[in-house]
C-alpha cells in the first residue's frame, strides 16, 4: 500500500493524486493509502478525511453506480460544480457573474432507466455498479421519486415476461399524469403471446402507456406533462427534464432573461419545456429535429387556453441551422442543445445579432466554446445560473444570459 494525497476532482468525480492517479469517492486534501492498478487506485483507505466528507445517505451507495458524490457535502458539490463552469469559461478567456446554484431535493427524479435481466432464480432490476456490468438492486434509492421505486416490481415483471436469457433490457420509467409511461428496449421480439402478457401488465400496474421496442403495446390513458398552462403528451422516449424542480429552475432563469420580448425563437425546443410557458406573454417559434416532438408541442398549444401564437418547425439544427436572415425577425432566442453544443447554430445567432439570448446547456465545455463565439460577436455574458437537478452526480446544467452590446 502506498500513500497518496488527493489534489482535486476530475470531471468524472474521481479524486486525482499526482501521477496522475485516479481514486473514486475521495475528496481534495484527503490523504489515502491505496494500490495502483495502472492509473487507477484500488483498496482505498482514508487516512486523513476531508472536512467536506459526509456519510452517504443511501445504503446502496457503495455498490451502486447511479451516484458519484454522495460522500461529499452539499456545499462542496455546489462549489465544485460551479467551479467546473468557471474553469471551462476561463479556458476560453471568459468570466461572468454567477447566481446561487439551485439543487433539486432527494427523491425527486421523475424519470429513470433501469437495467433489468433474468437470472436462474428470478430477475434483477436496478442500476449498474460503478464501472461494472453487475446490476445493483435499489429498493432504498434516495435519488428516485418514490413512485419510481414502487415500480421496481413492474420492471422485474417485464423482464420475466420478455427478457432473453442472455441479454439485459433497459426499462425507462417516466412519471406522467395518467400513470407511468414505460419504454422497454432490448427485449424479445413481441409475438402475439408476449403482446397479450404485456397488455396484462399494463392493466395490472395501471400504466398510462407501455412501449416495447418502439411499438406501443398498451395505451390506457395519454401520458401528459404540464408545460405552463398546456398539457403535452410526449412521444415515447422523448426528452424530459429530470426533476420538476430542475425544470422550474431552468424555466425561471429563461423567463427572467427573455422578459419583455414579443417574438421568441426556441431552438432545440423538444416538446415545449420553454416554448409553451413563454407563450403566455410572447409569440414563439419552436424548432426541433424530431417531428413527433414538434407534433406533440403543437397539439398541446392548440388545446391550451390563453396562449399567444406558437409555430413549430421540424428541422435538424446541426445540419440545417436557422440562418441569420431567418433569425433577425426575433427579439429574443432560447437555445437548449444536447451535450455536443450548437456550434453551427451559435455562429448564425452571432450573425443575426438578436438582442437577448437565453442559452441552456448540459455541458460546460461545449457551452464555453459557443459562448466565446457570441462574445467575439459583441455579446456580453451577463450572468450564469447553475442548476443541479442530477443531485450527487457529476452532471452540470446551466442557463446563461447573453445581451448584445450590454
Amino acid at each position: 500500500m502506498t500513500e497518496y494525497r488527493i489534489e482535486r476532482l476530475g470531471h468524472m468525480g474521481d479524486g486525482i493524486a499526482p501521477g496522475p492517479f485516479f481514486a473514486p469517492r475521495t475528496l481534495p486534501g484527503e490523504v489515502i493509502t491505496a494500490t495502483a492498478q495502472g492509473q487507477q487506485l484500488d483498496d482505498i483507505r482514508i487516512v486523513t478525511p476531508s472536512p467536506d466528507r459526509v456519510a452517504p445517505p443511501c445504503r446502496h451507495y457503495k455498490g451502486c453506480g447511479g451516484c458519484q458524490l454522495q460522500h461529499a457535502s452539499d456545499a462542496f458539490v455546489a462549489g465544485w460544480k460551479q467551479q467546473v463552469v468557471i474553469d471551462a469559461l476561463a479556458a476560453q478567456g471568459l468570466q461572468t457573474a454567477f447566481r446561487p446554484i439551485l439543487t433539486s431535493p432527494p427523491n425527486a427524479r421523475r424519470r429513470a432507466t433501469l437495467s433489468v435481466r433474468r437470472t436462474k432464480k428470478g430477475t434483477l432490476a436496478g442500476f449498474h455498479g460503478r464501472a461494472s456490468g453487475t446490476i445493483v438492486e435499489i429498493p432504498g434509492c434516495h435519488l428516485l421519486d418514490p413512485a419510481l421505486i414502487d415500480a421496481l416490481p413492474l420492471a422485474s415483471a417485464l423482464a420475466q415476461a420478455g427478457a432473453s436469457r442472455k441479454g439485459e433490457m433497459d426499462v425507462t420509467l417516466t412519471l406522467a399524469r395518467g400513470g407511468l409511461d414505460v419504454v422497454v428496449k432490448g427485449g424479445k421480439p413481441a409475438d402475439a403471446a408476449l403482446r397479450m402478457a404485456l397488455a396484462g401488465l399494463a392493466e395490472q400496474f395501471h400504466l398510462s402507456r407501455l412501449t416495447w421496442e418502439e411499438e406501443v403495446i398498451a395505451l390506457r390513458a395519454p401520458p401528459t406533462i404540464q408545460f405552463g398552462s398546456a398539457q403535452v403528451s410526449p412521444p415515447p422516449g422523448a426528452f424530459l427534464q429530470a426533476t420538476p424542480q430542475g425544470e422550474a429552475a431552468l424555466l425561471a432563469a429563461v423567463t427572467g432573461i427573455t422578459t419583455g420580448a414579443r417574438r421568441i425563437v426556441d431552438l432545440f425546443a423538444g416538446c415545449g419545456t420553454f416554448a409553451l410557458p413563454l407563450a403566455s406573454s410572447a409569440e414563439v417559434h419552436a424548432v426541433e429535429g424530431d417531428r413527433a416532438m414538434t407534433g406533440a408541442l403543437d397539439k398541446g398549444w392548440r388545446q391550451a387556453d390563453g396562449l399567444k401564437k406558437v409555430t413549430t418547425e421540424a428541422r435538424d439544427l446541426f445540419r440545417r441551422p436557422l440562418l441569420a436572415d431567418e433569425l433577425r425577425q426575433y427579439d429574443a432566442a432560447v437555445i437548449d442543445p444536447p451535450r455536443a453544443g450548437a456550434e453551427a447554430q451559435t455562429a448564425e445567432l452571432a450573425k443575426a445579432r438578436i438582442p437577448v439570448i437565453a442559452f441552456v446547456s448540459c455541458n460546460p465545455v461545449t457551452f464555453a466554446r459557443d459562448a466565446k463565439t457570441l462574445c467575439d460577436a459583441g455579446y456580453t455574458l451577463d450572468h450564469i445560473q447553475v442548476v443541479d437537478q442530477f443531485r450527487w452526480s457529476t452532471h452540470i446544467e446551466l442557463v446563461a444570459a447573453f445581451r448584445l452590446g450590454a
